[in-house]
Protein backbone atom coordinates (compact mmCIF):
# COMPACT_ATOMS: atom_id res chain seq x y z
CA UNK A 1 0.00 0.00 0.00
CA UNK A 2 1.03 3.22 -0.91
CA UNK A 3 0.99 6.34 1.73
CA UNK A 4 1.79 10.20 1.75
CA UNK A 5 3.05 12.41 4.21
CA UNK A 6 3.82 16.09 3.76
CA UNK A 7 6.57 17.95 5.58
CA UNK A 8 8.24 21.36 5.54
CA UNK A 9 11.73 21.51 4.06
CA UNK A 10 13.25 21.57 7.23
CA UNK A 11 11.57 18.59 9.12
CA UNK A 12 12.84 16.42 6.01
CA UNK A 13 15.44 14.92 7.63
CA UNK A 14 13.48 13.75 10.96
CA UNK A 15 9.69 13.37 8.64
CA UNK A 16 9.76 9.97 9.72
CA UNK A 17 11.11 9.40 13.20
CA UNK A 18 7.64 10.37 14.90
CA UNK A 19 9.60 13.23 17.33
CA UNK A 20 6.37 15.71 16.41
CA UNK A 21 3.63 13.76 17.66
CA UNK A 22 5.70 12.15 20.41
CA UNK A 23 6.23 15.59 21.50
CA UNK A 24 3.06 17.44 20.94
CA UNK A 25 0.64 13.89 20.73
CA UNK A 26 -2.16 13.65 18.02
CA UNK A 27 -5.61 12.42 17.42
CA UNK A 28 -4.66 9.09 17.24
CA UNK A 29 -1.32 9.45 19.94
CA UNK A 30 -1.21 10.71 23.21
CA UNK A 31 2.35 12.92 23.80
CA UNK A 32 4.95 10.85 24.80
CA UNK A 33 4.47 8.24 21.78
CA UNK A 34 6.10 8.37 18.48
CA UNK A 35 4.09 7.63 15.34
CA UNK A 36 4.17 9.14 11.72
CA UNK A 37 1.16 10.22 10.37
CA UNK A 38 0.96 9.37 6.90
CA UNK A 39 -2.54 9.82 4.39
CA UNK A 40 -3.71 7.28 1.44
CA UNK A 41 -3.63 10.10 -0.86
CA UNK A 42 -1.58 13.20 -1.86
CA UNK A 43 -4.97 15.36 -2.20
CA UNK A 44 -5.83 13.74 1.51
CA UNK A 45 -2.26 14.47 3.07
CA UNK A 46 -2.49 18.28 1.36
CA UNK A 47 -5.62 18.37 2.93
CA UNK A 48 -4.62 17.03 6.17
CA UNK A 49 -1.77 19.25 6.71
CA UNK A 50 -4.04 22.40 5.08
CA UNK A 51 -6.24 22.19 7.98
CA UNK A 52 -3.47 23.32 10.77
CA UNK A 53 -1.82 25.87 8.74
CA UNK A 54 -2.36 29.78 8.76
CA UNK A 55 -2.65 31.54 5.34
CA UNK A 56 0.97 32.50 5.28
CA UNK A 57 1.93 29.35 5.76
CA UNK A 58 0.75 27.83 2.63
CA UNK A 59 3.19 29.09 0.72
CA UNK A 60 6.60 27.60 2.95
CA UNK A 61 8.86 24.78 1.11
CA UNK A 62 7.77 21.49 1.18
CA UNK A 63 8.44 18.19 1.14
CA UNK A 64 6.42 14.76 -0.18
CA UNK A 65 7.53 11.61 1.23
CA UNK A 66 5.92 8.39 -0.41
CA UNK A 67 6.13 5.32 1.75
CA UNK A 68 5.07 1.59 0.07
CA UNK A 69 3.85 -0.68 3.02
CA UNK A 70 3.28 -3.87 2.57
CA UNK A 71 -0.23 -4.93 2.87
CA UNK A 72 0.42 -7.85 5.41
CA UNK A 73 1.90 -4.81 8.15
CA UNK A 74 -1.39 -2.81 8.17
CA UNK A 75 -3.78 -3.00 10.40
CA UNK A 76 -7.70 -1.69 9.69
CA UNK A 77 -9.29 0.14 12.46
CA UNK A 78 -13.42 -0.82 11.26
CA UNK A 79 -16.01 1.47 11.94
CA UNK A 80 -17.23 -1.10 14.86
CA UNK A 81 -13.84 -0.03 16.35
CA UNK A 82 -14.47 3.58 16.37
CA UNK A 83 -15.77 5.69 19.52
CA UNK A 84 -18.63 7.95 19.16
CA UNK A 85 -16.88 10.80 19.60
CA UNK A 86 -13.98 10.25 17.06
CA UNK A 87 -14.72 13.12 14.72
CA UNK A 88 -14.54 16.05 17.47
CA UNK A 89 -12.76 18.73 17.88
CA UNK A 90 -10.55 18.95 19.22
CA UNK A 91 -9.40 15.35 19.10
CA UNK A 92 -10.99 13.49 22.36
CA UNK A 93 -8.98 11.21 24.59
CA UNK A 94 -10.35 7.97 22.87
CA UNK A 95 -9.33 7.93 19.93
CA UNK A 96 -5.60 8.82 21.34
CA UNK A 97 -6.19 5.25 23.65
CA UNK A 98 -6.62 3.60 20.81
CA UNK A 99 -3.68 4.68 18.81
CA UNK A 100 -1.58 4.58 21.68
CA UNK A 101 -2.29 1.36 22.57
CA UNK A 102 -1.98 -0.05 19.18
CA UNK A 103 1.45 2.11 19.44
CA UNK A 104 2.38 0.09 22.16
CA UNK A 105 1.30 -3.64 21.00
CA UNK A 106 3.39 -3.08 18.06
CA UNK A 107 1.39 -5.90 16.13
CA UNK A 108 1.62 -3.87 13.15
CA UNK A 109 3.68 -1.75 11.39
CA UNK A 110 0.60 1.03 10.39
CA UNK A 111 -3.39 1.10 11.60
CA UNK A 112 -5.16 2.45 9.03
CA UNK A 113 -8.13 4.62 10.32
CA UNK A 114 -10.57 7.17 8.71
CA UNK A 115 -10.05 10.38 7.99
CA UNK A 116 -11.61 13.13 10.16
CA UNK A 117 -12.46 15.43 7.24
CA UNK A 118 -12.97 12.83 4.89
CA UNK A 119 -13.94 9.77 6.18
CA UNK A 120 -14.42 7.44 3.18
CA UNK A 121 -10.65 7.89 2.88
CA UNK A 122 -7.69 7.03 5.60
CA UNK A 123 -5.04 8.07 7.26
CA UNK A 124 -2.58 5.47 8.22
CA UNK A 125 -0.38 5.66 11.54
CA UNK A 126 3.16 4.14 11.49
CA UNK A 127 4.77 2.85 14.55
CA UNK A 128 8.51 3.96 14.18
CA UNK A 129 8.99 1.52 16.56
CA UNK A 130 8.35 -1.44 14.95
CA UNK A 131 10.62 -3.92 13.88
CA UNK A 132 9.10 -3.54 9.94
CA UNK A 133 10.03 -0.35 9.83
CA UNK A 134 13.54 0.37 9.00
CA UNK A 135 12.99 -1.61 5.71
CA UNK A 136 10.21 0.15 4.68
CA UNK A 137 11.28 3.72 5.59
CA UNK A 138 14.69 2.84 3.96
CA UNK A 139 13.28 2.56 0.17
CA UNK A 140 10.95 5.68 0.92
CA UNK A 141 11.21 8.59 -1.74
CA UNK A 142 11.20 12.55 -0.68
CA UNK A 143 10.53 14.95 -3.80
CA UNK A 144 9.59 18.72 -3.70
CA UNK A 145 5.73 19.90 -3.12
CA UNK A 146 4.82 23.24 -3.66
CA UNK A 147 1.22 23.83 -3.23
CA UNK A 148 -0.63 26.80 -5.67
CA UNK A 149 -0.36 30.00 -4.58
CA UNK A 150 -4.75 30.52 -5.34
CA UNK A 151 -5.26 28.63 -1.87
CA UNK A 152 -3.64 32.12 0.36
CA UNK A 153 -5.74 34.92 -1.94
Amino acid sequence: MRVYRLVKERFADTALDGSGAKLYGGRWNRKGHAAVYTSDSIALAALELLVHLHRSEVLNRYRLVTLDLPDDEVLVLDDAGLPGDWRDDPAPVSTAAIGTAWLSGGQSLALSVPSVLIPQQCNLLLNPGHGACAAVFATASLQPFDFDPRLVR
